[in-house]
């Protein structure tokens, strides 16, 4: 499990039809064989280790659902450690197995912060709301605003420098992780022997 707080930008060294070489600093200052590490909110199991590198295999399935195909050498990636047991929660739980993908409409500056557009699939939109939690490309960020199917997220400086927002552009791909939270009460309303009584109309006056 994941918080979606990014720990560091890593570098794509190589990376072929399986397998992803990654050169890093603080996510490999601890690491061991079979550790998970989200790249760019993908959850990977580390394989092999250097100095300041890591390896994980990549399956055809991660390929299919994912953006890792599309990186080369040399891309920018965010990097998160699986949180510990006594660590913080800084964003919100994000399992590391992506929804699919969104697409960047735009990117703008306003003022110190950065407007950024997303545009998400309608099977991805039904599980966003207005100031719920979302990761793209792993980073935990709260959805200011909705239309259509576009999400709109304001994003702070620090998380635009030191994550690699800052090095995409409109038109690319990214990860996404919808909540959690909103597919398990999807699951609750749909399921056919709902003994609990849980209704959309509940769950409204109970505040949610």
């Amino acid at each position: 499990m994941f918080t979606g707080v990014i720990e560091e930008v890593g570098t794509v060294k190589a990376i072929t039809n399986s397998k992803i070489a990654i050169k890093a600093g603080i996510v490999t200052e601890d690491a061991k064989l079979g550790d998970s590490i989200a790249v760019n909110g993908v959850c990977l199991t580390v394989t092999s280790l250097g100095e300041n590198v890591f390896e994980a295999d990549i399956s055809e399935e991660t390929k299919k659902v994912t953006t890792l195909d599309g990186l080369k050498t040399g891309s920018l990636v965010n990097l998160e450690r699986a949180m510990p047991v006594n660590g913080r929660f800084g964003g919100h739980i994000v399992s590391g197995h992506t929804d699919g993908f969104g697409k960047i409409k735009t990117i703008n500056r306003n003022g110190n912060f950065y407007d950024l557009n997303i545009e998400l699939t309608k099977e991805l939109s039904k599980y966003v709301v207005k100031k719920g939690s979302i990761a793209i490309n792993g980073i935990s960020l709260t959805i200011a605003d909705i239309q259509d199917d576009i999400v709109k997220i304001a994003v702070i400086p620090h998380t635009f420098e030191n994550t690699n927002l800052k090095s995409l552009k409109s038109g690319d791909f990214v990860n996404i992780e919808t909540d959690i939270l909103a597919k398990y009460v999807e699951k609750f309303l749909s399921t056919s022997d709902n003994r609990a009584g849980i209704s959309m109309e509940f769950l409204l006056e109970n505040g949610f």
